[in-house]
């Protein structure tokens, strides 16, 4: 990792102290503990124990309701991507056992909108090799590789070091917030919308992905997640307009009729209460200001 410094400007200048916290256990709790307020991910167990013998270190639900398997690299010579990994293909084929996990821990509603297109893994460590960020290019699974640094007592940061997309894994089942036979995929709504609408969609992908090279384009069962480490757009593409929704506090926007609404309690696609509605380019250009501040917020 870069030598990365963080001073206190307050007054006199001072100089935070870096180092590292006792992997695993030290680390590990922090993190369940605030696993969604770091990766938007809802915490289900820790030290969960495979059929095989083996344990993942801690696993959870994410905001796209998609399984999420963390491990901690203890040493620069541990495998833990291989590690990762294993465990990923064991879950993929013990699907009922994640479900009974989330009826126990969130209930049945949850479980029946787990969505298994795009299951990943979480490695953090305090460094990782060239070997491991070249190695993850290689695999067609969801794998994102994070350092992590702590300041003095109480600052602990995370560098998202790299990310590895795969290609959605297909469902024989419609899942959703609101199941229906009538559902479309996001490539069947892509494929039905018409032409200027594809072209917005290429617009407006083109322009989230230019905010920083921290962002990745995940295409889910039922809409596409433009994420850093966490959601920062959904979109929803329909016949006549593109929907997407922004994780932004609603208090603080100005709702237009026809534009814009707060969907705090109506149900919906894809992640935040904010939504837009997107039917053409003066609509695109206005909503930049949203863009640009759920990824600058998030």
């Amino acid at each position: 990792m870069a030598d990365i410094k963080l001073f206190n400007i307050s007054g006199e200048v001072k100089e935070y102290q870096s180092g590292t916290v006792t992997l695993e256990k030290e680390l590990q709790t922090v993190i369940e503990a605030n696993m969604e307020a770091f990766f938007g991910v809802t915490f289900l167990a820790s030290e969960y124990r495979t059929t095989d013998g083996g344990r993942m270190d801690s696993i959870g639900i994410d905001e796209n309701h998609c399984p999420v398997i963390f491990e901690y690299k203890r040493s620069m010579k541990e495998n833990v991507i291989n590690q990762g990994l294993f465990y990923l293909n064991w879950l993929l084929d013990h699907k009922d056992s994640f479900k009974v996990l989330v009826i126990e821990k969130l209930g049945l509603k949850a479980a029946d909108n787990i969505d298994w297109t795009m299951p990943r893994v979480i490695c953090i460590a305090g460094d990782f090799t060239k070997y491991d960020e070249s190695a993850i290019k290689q695999m067609n699974r969801n794998i994102s590789l994070i350092r992590y640094k702590k300041f003095d007592n109480d600052l602990l940061m995370f560098e998202h070091t790299n990310e590895n997309v795969a290609t959605a894994i297909p469902e024989n089942t419609t899942i959703s917030n609101k199941p229906k036979a009538t559902d479309k995929t996001f490539a069947e709504q892509m494929a039905s919308a018409d032409k200027e609408i594809k072209t917005l969609y290429e617009d407006l992908s083109n322009y989230i992905l230019s905010l920083g090279d921290d962002i990745s384009e995940t295409h889910l069962k039922l809409y596409v997640a433009f994420k850093k480490i966490r959601n920062i757009v959904t979109v929803v593409a329909l016949k006549k307009k593109l929907i997407i929704n922004l994780p932004i506090d609603v208090t603080t926007v100005t709702f237009e009729e026809g534009f814009s609404r707060d969907v705090t309690n109506i149900g919906h696609w894809g992640c935040g209460a904010v939504e837009v509605h997107l039917k053409n380019r003066a609509d695109f250009e206005k909503a930049k200001v949203l863009i640009d501040r759920a990824y600058n917020e998030n």
